[in-house]
């Protein structure tokens, strides 16, 4: 993308070269919403963007460097994210989820925000990793000790100051190793835990669904959050919550569906359209196969 073609030189009190440029950092729209406040040092850039009001803003990223985004503050009514090689997520409230992008993925990302957005952003050189194994994806994600370190950097770059650059290498270099403990770990169970989803993929799954009811959603859709064949996938989904992916996509579609219809103001077309259904056929056959009554039927027994 030509427009994250151009160069950044990060002021950076920790580094030991100040001068040291990185191919590009997140490139926000409009750029006066935004304050930012960064270092460098230990083979690593990092920052601060702080909104100084709340309105629409863009993120996009895409470069030969690692990204870690942890999102101190963001919550939104509306908008969508993308990582490359992932699903989008609508997700609304991303405090202390971390979104990691490899070198070379696409990012973006659009939000109306509910407050003022703040986030820490991690430049990683992939030559200063320690492997040259490519990194996978990964959107909204959470990891106690990674957290932790990302939340000690931003906690140096708030009170930069030339004594904390050997402290700020050293954390550089063990976010670097988390990072790749948590990749390999990652690809250590692609393969299912022997009673079905390991419990971070069942949240991860179980989070999709919620964010996405109304949507049709694939098997590989749903596996490839996991890192599993839809194969292994739908065997372990049905060992962990005792039936397929699709009858339980329906069953929430279902429990929403049963909110709505308390409410008297909206018709039974309009709560099957909400939560996914064109048809009010096909959403009267599925309210009955799963409730054992019609949304009519069912509306009248609450009265």
């Amino acid at each position: 993308m030509n427009s994250l073609s151009w160069n950044v030189t990060l002021p950076g009190p920790f580094d030991r070269h100040a001068t040291r440029s990185y191919p590009a950092t997140m490139e926000i729209h409009p750029r006066d919403v935004v304050t930012r406040r960064a270092v460098t040092g230990g083979g690593m850039a990092a920052e601060i963007v702080q909104a100084t009001r709340q309105e629409r803003m863009e993120f996009r990223f895409c470069a030969p460097l690692h990204l870690l985004a942890l999102c101190d503050q963001g919550v939104r009514s509306d908008g969508d994210t993308f990582v490359e090689g992932l699903p989008r997520s609508r997700l609304r409230d991303a405090r202390r989820k971390l979104i990691f992008v490899p070198a070379g993925h696409e990012f973006y990302d659009w939000q109306e925000p509910c407050g003022l957005v703040r986030m820490a952003y991690f430049y990683l050189d992939p030559a200063r990793m320690p492997t040259r194994r490519a990194l996978s994806p990964r959107l909204f994600f959470e990891d106690a000790t990674l957290s932790d370190t990302a939340l000690k950097l931003k906690r140096l770059i708030e009170s930069a100051g030339p004594d904390n650059g050997p402290y700020f290498e050293a954390l550089s270099l063990v976010l670097a190793h988390e990072l790749v403990r948590l990749d390999a770990g990652a690809r250590c169970s692609e393969a299912p835990a022997r009673g079905g989803l390991a419990a971070w993929q069942q949240r991860v799954v179980v989070s999709y669904i919620e964010e996405h009811l109304a949507e049709p959603i694939s098997l590989a859709t749903l596996a490839g959050l996991v890192r599993l064949s839809p194969y292994y996938f739908c065997r372990a989904f049905k060992q962990s919550f005792g039936m397929p992916p699709h009858r339980y996509h329906n069953r929430h579609r279902i429990e929403h569906a049963k909110a709505l219809l308390a409410r008297p103001a909206s018709s039974v077309t309009d709560v099957g359209l909400t939560v996914g259904f064109r048809e009010t056929s096909s959403f009267t056959a599925v309210f009955h196969r799963t409730t054992g009554l019609t949304p009519t039927a069912y509306r009248r027994s609450l009265i």
